[in-house]
């Protein structure tokens, strides 16, 4: 039956996609999906309150990753890390999740940062005994670390020098290699010439600086500056042994299938809402079949160049509202009432896009769940 979108009529698809069961683990990449908190819709909770999640239900996703063989970044910016849950409730989210994880075998990584400082400027020493407080908390877990870019770090250091002194003493502090994660202004606008210069490429000489002087630190780098040119150069650049995880939601496809010189891993948000069809298609690829890789995962650019189209950083609405029409949750309710930060038109063309993907296992359910969406917001025109 045809549904009236904004942009028109639409004809939903009938069935999902025809993917294989999960079988095998990953071989020839390592793949995470920064992962989405669901929130608790019944909470009596301002934007402004700390988050209330619901614990079973943010749970269950992480177990639904893994049972496609796919790891977890834990407490990330997908997370609503920073836009909605703050440290409080990260240290919680990551407690639970390296347990949960430990109970199923699942692979998981965390992110480590600052945001419980308080707000106004900190001095460095404040800034690295912040950094060390948050990865002991997820060392204690068990889980990987991956060392998150600090917006504190951005607006206390005066040049690349302090970066490179302040992860130096951050990898002396860390017990196993840790990820270190660029995170791009488009992303999150504070971390504007971070490595302590807002020219490319000398903030990626001080990022590869801090690589080269603690290799046996350093398990890899996500990159998430959504510029491939970038990835493929300092990828090339890194020492042997240190692993490229992508971080770019509009170029993975290439990145992860790489080249004669080389490939990325992945480290992705978009990989939430793609996760079945992400590790199906890395499974193509670990025979050997970079063509069925590509054409699995190329069709589903166009729906994450459009979920994480300027303000990047709302991209957690469309992966969230993708997450309740597949129906891993019950509603569509974000911490920090974050739900309102996409337009109809924008969450409609996410649902089409995504519906042609055949990425809901319930089709009728994500249609319906449409329907009852554009009839809360005054029905078609």
């Amino acid at each position: 039956m045809t549904i009236h979108l904004p942009q028109g009529p639409y004809e939903p698809r009938a069935t999902p996609l025809d993917l294989a069961p999960a079988g095998s683990p990953l071989a020839s990449r390592t793949v995470f999906s920064a992962a989405h908190v669901v929130a608790d819709p019944y909470a009596d909770v301002s934007p402004d309150s700390p988050a209330a999640v619901d614990w079973d239900a943010t749970l269950a996703f992480r177990r639904h990753l893994w049972s496609h063989g796919l790891g977890v970044a834990e407490a990330m910016d997908t997370a609503q890390r920073g836009m909605g849950l703050d440290w409080a409730g990260a240290e919680e989210l990551i407690r639970r999740s390296a347990a949960e994880a430990r109970s199923v075998g699942g692979r998981i990584a965390c992110g480590v940062g600052t945001d419980q400082l308080p707000p106004g400027p900190a001095t460095l020493a404040e800034v690295r005994s912040a950094y060390e407080e948050q990865l002991a908390v997820v060392e204690e877990s068990g889980a990987q670390a991956i060392l998150m870019a600090s917006r504190a770090l951005a607006a206390a250091a005066k040049g690349p020098q302090d970066y490179l002194d302040t992860y130096a003493h951050l990898l002396r502090q860390a017990t196993e290699p840790v990820v270190l994660h660029w995170l791009g202004p488009m992303f999150d606008p504070a971390l504007e010439g971070y490595w302590g210069s807002a020219d490319l490429d000398l903030a990626t000489d001080t990022f590869l600086q801090v690589i080269a002087e603690h290799p046996d630190k350093v398990d890899g780098i996500k990159m998430s500056l959504l510029d491939a040119d970038r990835e493929i150069d300092v990828r090339r650049r890194l020492p042997g042994g240190v692993r490229c995880y992508t971080g770019d939601d509009f170029n993975y496809p290439e990145l992860i299938a790489g080249d004669d010189r080389g490939f990325s891993h992945a480290l992705l948000g978009i990989f939430d809402p793609l996760g079945p069809l992400a590790a199906h298609a890395v499974r193509v690829l670990d025979t050997g079949d970079t063509k069925g890789f590509r054409e699995l995962l190329d069709p589903t650019v166009e729906l994450s160049r459009h979920l994480f189209q300027a303000p990047t950083r709302f991209y957690k609405t469309g992966v969230v509202f993708l997450a309740w029409l597949a129906g891993h949750q019950d509603h569509f309710t974000m911490v920090g009432g974050l739900q309102s930060a996409r337009s109809l038109p924008h969450l409609a063309k996410a649902y089409r896009l995504a519906d042609g993907l055949g990425l809901f296992p319930d089709p009728e359910l994500a249609e319906s769940r449409m329907r009852a969406l554009l009839t809360v917001n005054g029905g078609p025109r």
